[in-house]
Parts: C-alpha cells; sequence; structure tokens
C-alpha cells in the first residue's frame, strides 16, 4: 500500500512533478526530509513527503517564503495565518505596482520630462495624511472664509476628491494629475473667483430660487447648440436675455450694460477648460459618473452675449 512505499528521490520527482535538484534543496534545508535510506544511502521518502512538496510548491508559487513554509511544515504555524500576513504583504505590493503603472503610463501618453516624472511619481506616493494636506490646502485656497453659506459648504464637499485605498491605475493618474492641477496658482485663482462669484450671486440676489447659472446656461445655451442656433442669429436673443435676466436678478441689479460686461466676465470664468478636467478628475478619482461638459455651452454663451455688446 502507499502508505507503506518508500520513494526514490526520482520516484518522488516524477509523482510531484518537481525536478530531483529542487526535491534534493528542500531535503538538505529540513523541509522536506527523508524518511529513511537506501543500503547504499539514497534518501527515501514516504507518501507524506509528496503531500508536503504540493504544499511547499503552492506556497512557494504564492511567494512565501522557506523560513516561513518551514514553519508552517512542523506546524508552528497556522496556514491560516500564514495566508493572512501574506495577503496583507501582496495587497502593499499591488497598489506599489498600480501606482508604477500610473505613473509609467502616465509618462508614455503625456511625454514627461525627468523632472515632471519625478514630480508625478513623488504625488503619486504621497501618504492619506499628506494627499489630506494638500486636498484641504486646495480647497481653503478656493472657498476658505466663503463657505459659511451651506450651499458653498455642499459644493466643496462635491469638489472633494475622495482616493480609495485600493484605487486603480486610472484613478491613481487621476489623483496625479489633479494634484498637479490643484498646485497651480493661476488655476487656483480662478476656482477662487468663481467661488466668490457664487457668493455674490447667493449674498445679494433677491429672494426666491437661486439656480446656478451653469445650469440656466446648460439649458438654454445647450439646447440652442443641439438646435443647431448660431449664436449670432436672431434666434438667439432669447436665449441672451434669459442668461441675462438670470445673472441681473442674482446680483440684484438691473439688465444694463454693466450687468452684460459682469455677465460675460463671469461666463469667461466658466469657459476655462481646467475647470471642466477638474471636474472629469473628480469624477474619475470617486468613482462618479462623467459630468457634462459645459465648455461648448458656455463658450456659444460667451460669443452670443458679447456680439450683442458690440452692437
Amino acid at each position: 500500500m502507499d502508505g507503506d512505499t518508500l520513494y526514490s528521490i526520482g520516484e518522488l520527482a516524477r509523482r510531484t512533478g518537481l525536478t530531483v535538484k529542487a526535491i534534493r534543496f528542500y531535503s538538505d534545508r529540513g523541509i522536506v526530509a527523508p524518511t529513511d535510506r537506501s543500503p547504499a544511502g539514497y534518501r527515501l521518502y514516504d507518501i507524506d513527503a509528496v503531500a508536503r512538496l504540493d504544499l511547499v510548491r503552492t506556497l512557494r508559487e504564492l511567494g512565501v517564503d522557506l523560513p516561513t513554509i518551514r514553519r508552517v511544515v512542523e506546524q508552528d504555524l497556522s496556514l491560516p495565518e500564514v495566508a493572512a500576513t501574506h495577503a496583507e504583504a501582496l495587497a502593499v505590493q499591488i497598489r506599489v505596482l498600480r501606482l508604477r503603472h500610473a505613473v509609467l503610463t502616465a509618462v508614455a501618453e503625456r511625454g514627461l520630462t525627468a523632472e515632471e516624472t519625478d514630480l508625478m511619481h513623488k504625488l503619486a506616493r504621497l501618504s492619506e495624511d499628506e494627499r489630506r494636506r494638500l486636498i484641504e490646502d486646495f480647497l481653503d485656497a478656493a472657498f476658505g472664509s466663503l463657505e459659511t453659506d451651506s450651499a458653498l459648504a455642499g459644493i466643496r464637499r462635491s469638489m472633494t476628491p475622495d482616493v480609495p485605498d485600493s484605487a486603480e491605475a486610472e484613478q491613481v493618474r487621476a489623483w496625479v494629475e489633479w494634484a498637479e492641477l490643484a498646485a497651480d496658482p493661476d488655476f487656483r485663482a480662478t476656482m477662487r473667483r468663481m467661488t466668490e462669484d457664487h457668493a455674490a450671486e447667493q449674498a445679494q440676489g433677491t429672494t426666491g430660487p437661486r439656480r446656478d447659472l451653469g445650469a440656466v446656461v446648460r439649458d438654454h445655451a445647450g439646447s440652442a447648440l443641439a438646435g443647431g442656433i448660431a449664436p449670432r442669429s436672431r434666434r438667439a436673443e432669447p436665449i441672451v436675455a434669459a442668461l441675462a435676466a438670470h445673472h441681473a436678478h442674482a446680483l440684484g441689479r438691473p439688465d444694463d450694460m454693466e450687468l452684460r460686461r459682469l455677465l460675460l466676465a463671469r461666463l469667461g470664468r466658466m469657459s476655462d477648460p481646467r475647470r471642466n478636467r477638474y471636474l472629469q478628475l473628480l469624477a474619475v478619482i470617486n468613482g462618479w459618473p462623467a459630468p457634462e461638459n459645459l465648455v461648448p455651452a458656455v463658450t456659444w454663451s460667451i460669443e452670443a452675449v458679447r456680439v450683442r455688446m458690440e452692437r
């Protein structure tokens, strides 16, 4: 019977699929010791050696080191304990590999210089506390002292990236680009001005519903774009009037030339493509649906308002 049979190292190799050299290596280190020796001094192994070698091969393929494997075989450590420890270690390795993959992919796609690559690598490797400080620093620059209004406090929360611990490569790449964008002083100034625009509208507007200008642009100018209405055409007149009326209502002032200038400046800040990119990156990082791109509708609105101010 198999339980009483002893196998030579060659026979054991054939049963396990391991090489003679590998079995001799494990045997020399006491991981799978021989059961006996033949009269000629050759090593002999029992059926239990087959099971131990199968376990050893499995653990080695999973990346477990030899000292740990020996302790498992000798029952100093339980297999579940070893599995839990190595699963945790693998999770760390996977995160590191995702970071490296994200950085290398971005370098290849964006043609970065050595200095930009180094910066990207450092941004990708930021700790959770470092990421939080960077995020808060940007949001403070954009919203600080203004979010006493509940609506602005809500906007601040909606503009906050939340990088998951098990971020995918795409999320890591988005985070790195977000961090680069958030560190741009000119973009920070633009975002601050847009926040101040919103705060002014909320503070000075009359009572009643206060729709965001972006929503009005989307509804009116977006529909005009979809309908093929040119911004210089007569059909654009009521759309411009609606935009001006909304802004006049928001600021609590009459629709005159100065109001149109204010509206044009507000639309100009809204048309900054970096704002749209920020929202796209935020959606990727947070796992949200892709946002609607308002830039075409805002650009249409700018031309429609400007041409009527020039007449």
